[in-house]
């Protein structure tokens, strides 16, 4: 793991953080994930005469992404509509390192060192104390429920795309053809749901719109960071962003409890530098 790729998906990581901030605090969050759907198509629509398409062979990956994050929308929905920010997020991202891990072994061929597969491991411990220390009498089970099933689909998209790009002789099509296929889900929402967008306070409007574009510069990122390095150590780190996410919860939107987040941080820096020192 390069310095390079290594910094490139921290700043991944935070930008992640930081728009699902944007939609936990909107309060229509399907049409907020409409205009988030919208701000990834818009920019890479501009962007593709110049860029170009990534060859044939790529397409059915870029399909089959969109279908998933049709899924990776619905699910994040409806556990952000029942949970909290610092619930769902640590417990949606911590399983996807050993799921993406395993899938890379089973459809990539990856195996990773020893020491990298310990760096993961310590990130998922950390992320799951902070999922523990968010659980109480008063969770709702619904967004823990909904949690999960937007892991899955985390992990799943994580796969096909990361397989994808690395097909596509392209990295930057591959990117904005994937974005721009988001115009997709963008249009089902608004369609179905006109009258809530039309209602929506202008400054949510916004927000969406550049919580898109925070969104798709993260995961081209990660989708570039892909091609320099390993699908599971890129997905483990990516997902440190569960720290900035709990910190974002407790200083933005006053949720709790705080114990264990200072023993999930140091954890998950742990499992950072060792994934740093895996060559």
């Amino acid at each position: 793991m390069t310095t390079h790729a290594l910094l490139i998906v921290l700043t991944a990581a935070f930008l992640h953080a930081l728009w699902n901030a944007v939609v936990k605090g909107a309060p229509d969050k399907a049409i907020v994930l409409g205009l988030v759907a919208l701000g990834h198509a818009i920019p890479a629509l501009f962007a593709l005469p110049f860029i170009g398409l990534p060859v044939w062979a790529a397409f059915p990956f870029v399909i089959g992404s969109t279908l998933i994050h049709w899924g990776y929308y619905w699910f994040l929905n409806t556990a952000y509509k029942h949970g909290d920010l610092s619930v769902v997020y640590p417990i949606s991202r911590g399983m996807t390192p050993i799921l993406v891990t395993v899938g890379a072994i089973l459809f990539a061929g990856e195996i990773l060192p020893p020491v990298a597969s310990i760096g993961i491991v310590c990130i998922s411990v950390g992320i799951g104390c902070l999922s523990l220390a968010g659980l109480g009498r008063h969770t709702n089970w619904i967004a823990v429920a909904a949690a999960f099933g937007t892991g899955v689909m985390i992990a799943s998209y994580s796969i096909v795309d990361g397989i994808g790009i690395r097909l596509s002789g392209n990295t930057l099509g591959y990117i904005a053809v994937l974005f721009v296929a988001e115009i997709f889900v963008a249009g089902f929402i608004f369609t179905t749901r006109w009258r809530r967008l039309v209602a929506l306070p202008r400054r949510y409007v916004w927000a969406g719109l550049a919580g898109g574009v925070i969104s798709g510069l993260a995961y081209g990122l990660v989708l570039y960071a892909k091609t320099i390095a390993p699908l599971g150590v890129v997905s483990a780190l990516r997902e440190s962003s569960v720290i900035f996410a709990s910190i974002i919860g407790v200083m933005w939107f006053g949720e709790g409890p705080k114990s264990n987040r200072l023993l999930a941080a140091i954890i998950v820096a742990i499992g950072i530098v060792v994934l740093a020192m895996a060559r």
